[in-house]
C-alpha cells in the first residue's frame, strides 16, 4: 500500500486512495475479498489504479488539438505513443486530501491554467463510504476569468472471471476509428447485448462510447457478489473490454470521445460548477454463478 494512501472503513466494506497518484482509488474491497481490481504494492500509474477521476475531459481529444472562442489549444500527448490526448490533467496530477475521516475524505486538484487549457480551475472528489457502498461526487469550478469546456467522469476497473456477467441499457453505440475515435453510431446491441445480463468476457475488443445510457450497470460475478453502479450526470458509458483479460471497465463520462470537436461538450462561465457522481452498490445474491459458463 502506498504510504501517502488514505484508508476509509464501514463495516467489512474498505477503500483505499492515493492523492499523490491522481487521486486514484488503490482498491475497493468487503471483508477481505477485492471488488474491483487492486492497484500493485507501491504502484505509481494512474492506468494500475482500481479507478481514477477523469477532469476536464473524458477519454480523447484527436490529435490533442481544439479550437475555443476564436482560440487554437494543442493538448500534452499524454498516453505514451499514442496520437491522441486522453482523460485530462487530473489522472496524472497530485490531489491535496482534506476532512478525512474513518469513512469520508475529500480531493483536491487545482488547474491554474497554462497555454494547453482556457481556464483556471478547481476540482473536487467528494468520497463517502457506508457498510454497502462507494460514492464519490466529482465536481469541477471555473476560477478563472473566461469560460472553457468542461467533461468529467471516472474510470473503474472491474474483475471479470469466466462467469461474469454484465447488464446495462442504452440507446445506441458508436463505432470507432482504427485511432479510437467515433466514426459513426450504431444500434447499442452491436457488440454485444448488454440489455439482459451477459457474459463480459470475450475475444475481441470492445472500446466504445454508448450514447443515452440509463444510468445503471449491473456487474454479477460467480461469487455471488453483485455490484451495481449508478451515476448522475453522466449521460454516456463507456466500455473498455480487452480480450483476455480479467477486467473491464466501465466509464461514466458526461460526453462522447472527441466531443469538444464536435460541438457535444458543455461550457462552463467563470465561477461555474459541473458535477458528476458515482456509487457502487455491494450485496449479495442467493445463488453464485456457475464458474464453468462459457465465454461470449
Amino acid at each position: 500500500m502506498s504510504k501517502d494512501a488514505i484508508i476509509l472503513r464501514a463495516g467489512g466494506l474498505e477503500a483505499a486512495f492515493s492523492p499523490a497518484v491522481g487521486g486514484s482509488l488503490l482498491g475497493l474491497s468487503l471483508d477481505g475479498v477485492d471488488l474491483l481490481r487492486r492497484a500493485p504494492e507501491g504502484a505509481g500509474d494512474p492506468l494500475a489504479m482500481a479507478s481514477f477521476p477523469l477532469v476536464p475531459y473524458a477519454n480523447r481529444i484527436a490529435d490533442g488539438r481544439f479550437a475555443f472562442e476564436g482560440a487554437d489549444y494543442q493538448l500534452p500527448l499524454n498516453f505514451g505513443d499514442h496520437p491522441h490526448s486522453i482523460h485530462g490533467f487530473g489522472w496524472q496530477a497530485s490531489w491535496t486530501a482534506s476532512e478525512t475521516g474513518k469513512s469520508s475524505t475529500r480531493l483536491i486538484h487545482e488547474h491554474r491554467g497554462n497555454d494547453h487549457w482556457p481556464s483556471a480551475y478547481r476540482a473536487e472528489q467528494k468520497v463517502a463510504l457506508t457498510p454497502s457502498q462507494l460514492s464519490i461526487s466529482l465536481s469541477a469550478t471555473n476560477i478563472g476569468d473566461v469560460a472553457m469546456p468542461i467533461g468529467l467522469g471516472f474510470h473503474p476497473y472491474f474483475l471479470a472471471d469466466e462467469a461474469a456477467m454484465l447488464t446495462f441499457g442504452a440507446h445506441g453505440l458508436w463505432l470507432s476509428t482504427p485511432g479510437m475515435l467515433p466514426d459513426r453510431e450504431a444500434p447499442a446491441d452491436m457488440l454485444g447485448d448488454w440489455s439482459r445480463p451477459a457474459i463480459v468476457r470475450g475475444t475481441s475488443l470492445v472500446d466504445n462510447a454508448y450514447a443515452g445510457w440509463d444510468g445503471t450497470a449491473i456487474v454479477q460475478r460467480s461469487d455471488g457478489v453483485r455490484l451495481t453502479m449508478t451515476a448522475t450526470g453522466a449521460d454516456w458509458l463507456h466500455v473498455y473490454r480487452p480480450p483476455g483479460e480479467a477486467f473491464f471497465c466501465l466509464e461514466p463520462v458526461s460526453h462522447m470521445p472527441d466531443a469538444i470537436n464536435r460541438d457535444g461538450m458543455p461550457i462552463l462561465a467563470p465561477g461555474e460548477t459541473a458535477c458528476l457522481s458515482m456509487t457502487i452498490a455491494i450485496d449479495k445474491i442467493e445463488q453464485a454463478l456457475p464458474k464453468s459458463a462459457a465465454i461470449a
